[in-house]
């Protein structure tokens, strides 16, 4: 396939500029939103989405951390937070 191999090093370039950005001494991961339910996980998100259009989307971490018969499932919204140089 014409591209495959410009497309697939792109995609490693980019794979390897997320874990430099997100790597544990460049910050941390903090927790804004968890919750159990599924609809209020959703309404959550779409009143951020709406009311805050500054957010860096590329810095968030949605995380659905699915539950077994002890554990219902959790829904998580974080958000990465950089280290400040200094």
């Amino acid at each position: 396939m014409p591209g495959q191999r410009k497309r697939r090093r792109q995609q490693q370039k980019d794979a390897q500029r997320a874990a430099d950005r997100f790597a544990p001494d460049a910050g941390h991961w903090q927790v804004l939103f968890e919750t159990q339910d599924e609809s209020e996980w959703r309404a959550h998100i779409r009143r951020l989405r709406a009311s805050d259009p500054q957010i860096d989307w590329t810095a968030v971490r949605i995380d659905t951390l699915c539950g077994r018969l002890v554990q219902p499932t959790t829904y998580r919204l974080s958000l990465f937070v950089p280290r400040i140089a200094g």
